[in-house]
């Protein structure tokens, strides 16, 4: 954990991935993270694998440097102990749409007349003002409508999902941007600001990055895509025993290539010298890696290529990055004991602060672990907070692990 964020008080209501993959990083910068969840808790806590019910392996990576309070909303004494949290808060963070938050009495208004400084961020599955405003979301659907899928088609032409949940955490990753541009907001004068990130249209301004390509201009300059990207050749290439990725990209790398595998009568083609034309010819170029690949080990073709400072990377499996020395230099791949779930393997997260060494994360929490502390901070009475506990509408999660 980094101290970044130290004295920032985020409260998340978000559930699954996306909400709480934005908010592990704003925990993972230092911010004080209060995890609000169902008395039932984040569904996603039962996702397998994991040694106990509540803590499956995906929650676990996903909520790490939060608290656990679990309250359940519609009782109108737990809604007001959350409002009562709220009050101290810097920020508050959901993945719900508006409707389902006012039902909750956590909508924009309603939270900023309780905190009318409040940072309000949330991320729906489609922008307010569209007609899919009302329609729930999932990685699948957003990775098939976004054209993600489509992008992703295998050699007969089949749309395929990618094999991560790309959409949720592209989305996280526009809606931990968000609540960052708000805290460094020099222009809001201490008011409330409500920030609207939606799921389908994150990622679709991810895509078009490279992909609005010609029709980037009116009128167009050519079809959409990035043909370099789309180009049925593009793809890790098989070696004499395995499979290398290879990406001359310039004309310097591009020569060096053709050099290397015989092909001396192409370096001063212009379908190679020039960029141009260089783009325009990305398939036949690709073609004759394709060629040469199988003729030569993948240990061979790194050594070679990187000997000419020409672009490339064995393919790794998942579990090589274990093992991987880069990796193993820096130090992202770490072991820590967990309160709860015993010794666990984890990945730091990625960011340094020159010469500060990063404090240890806290551990993702077992339900309403923390439920009792936030009350009492937030300013409730003890008998209070005994009420809510003994009515069945907050659970004590710390009392419950050592019961």
């Amino acid at each position: 954990m980094l101290t970044l964020l130290n004295g920032i008080r985020v409260v998340d209501l978000t559930t699954v991935v996306l909400g709480p993959y934005a908010t592990r990083l704003l925990g993972d910068l230092g911010a004080e993270v209060i995890k609000v969840e169902p008395l039932s808790g984040d569904i996603f806590r039962s996702v397998r694998p994991g040694h106990s019910d509540e803590m499956g392996a995906g929650f676990i990576n996903a909520n790490r440097n939060k608290r656990s309070i679990a309250l359940d909303l519609r009782d109108g004494e737990a809604l007001a102990a959350l409002h009562a949290i709220i009050a101290g808060a810097d920020v508050v963070v959901h993945n719900m749409r508006p409707k389902s938050a006012e039902r909750l009495g956590v909508g924009f208004e309603q939270l900023r007349a309780v905190n009318p400084g409040l940072i309000y961020c949330y991320a729906p599955g489609f922008g307010q003002d569209g007609p899919l405003a009302d329609e729930p979301a999932y990685d699948d659907t957003i990775q098939a409508v976004s054209g993600l899928a489509w992008l992703n088609q295998n050699a007969a032409g089949e749309p395929r999902f990618l094999s991560t949940i790309i959409a949720d955490k592209v989305g996280g990753l526009h809606l931990a941007i968000s609540v960052l541009a708000a805290l460094a907001a020099r222009n809001r004068g201490g008011e409330a600001v409500s920030i609207e990130t939606p799921m389908f249209e994150s990622l679709v301004s991810f895509l078009m990055v490279e992909q609005l390509a010609g029709r980037s201009f009116d009128p167009p300059l050519g079809g959409i895509g990035y043909d370099r990207l789309l180009s049925p050749y593009r793809k890790p290439f098989r070696t004499a025993d395995g499979f290398v990725s290879i990406i001359p990209y310039n004309a310097t790398h591009w020569i060096a290539f053709l050099r290397l595998i015989g092909r001396d009568d192409l370096t001063d083609d212009p379908r190679v010298t020039d960029s141009v034309e260089r783009s325009r010819n990305i398939d036949m170029l690709y073609a004759l890696i394709e060629a040469a690949t199988p003729h030569r080990t993948t240990a061979a073709w790194i050594e070679q290529l990187k000997a000419r400072d020409v672009p490339c990377a064995q393919v790794n499996r998942l579990e090589d990055l274990f093992e991987h020395p880069h990796l193993q230099a820096v130090g992202l791949f770490g072991r820590e004991d967990h309160p709860t779930e015993g010794t666990l393997n984890v990945v730091r997260a990625p960011f340094r602060i020159a010469g500060e060494a990063a404090e240890p994360d806290r551990a993702t929490p077992v339900l309403g672990q923390d439920s009792r502390a936030l009350l009492a901070r937030a300013g409730l009475a003890p008998a209070a907070i005994d009420a809510l506990f003994q009515r069945g509408v907050a659970l004590d999660g710390a009392a419950e692990a050592a019961a």
